[in-house]
């Protein structure tokens, strides 16, 4: 079975109105619903990688600052970006654009290389496909309340939402191969 496309998740979106597939989202004889269904489609995206989950968060990624300004650039697809608050006691980053601030210090410079925690936008072909499917089912039914109003259509796109929603958190869930071992919590209390 291959993965969803942006394609395929806009004519999942565009079906949930009543209308045929399409079979490009690009050029002249676009119909306006999809191009309305493909930014529904990336905001919707936006908005679900922005949580944070294990395939679009890294951690101990290197941030240098540049030799001449002493800034920190992010990268252009940063959607959350922090510092590890028990190494760096000195700073309280921020993401500012796509500068890194410091809050505590009020400054934008920064004086060594830090280690952080960034969540990063991911396109939607680079998602794991239990997400593209998740997207792709909540994307429709956002879509279908904007556009149709339908509460009894929104009703039952809602619950294809929450079992795609499940499926996606556990498949996450088993490549993060957490314990509880993991929580900062339990190893307080283990620790004692």
């Amino acid at each position: 079975m291959a993965l969803t496309t942006k394609l395929e998740a806009v004519n999942i979106m565009i079906s949930v109105i009543g209308e045929s597939p399409v079979n490009t989202l690009s050029g002249t004889s676009v119909p306006v619903t999809v191009t309305q269904a493909v930014h529904a489609l990336e905001e919707t995206s936006k908005a679900i990688q922005s949580e944070g989950w294990h395939y679009n968060t890294e951690y101990d990624y290197p941030l240098v600052p540049d030799s001449s300004t002493s800034k920190i650039t992010l990268p252009i697809n940063t959607l959350k970006v922090d510092l590890d608050p028990e190494i760096y006691t000195d700073s309280d980053p921020v993401q500012r654009g796509t500068k890194l601030y410091d809050r505590k210090n009020h400054r934008e410079t920064w004086t060594k290389e830090l280690k952080a925690i960034i969540t990063f936008e991911l396109d939607f072909e680079e998602l794991p496909e239990q997400f593209r499917h998740y997207i792709a089912v909540k994307s429709a039914r956002i879509f279908a309340a904007r556009f149709l109003g339908s509460r009894e259509i929104e009703g039952f796109a809602l619950r294809d939402e929450i079992e795609a929603k499940a499926r996606a958190i556990e498949s996450d869930t088993e490549n993060a191969d957490r314990t509880i071992f993991d929580n900062y919590s339990v190893l307080r209390v283990l620790d004692r």
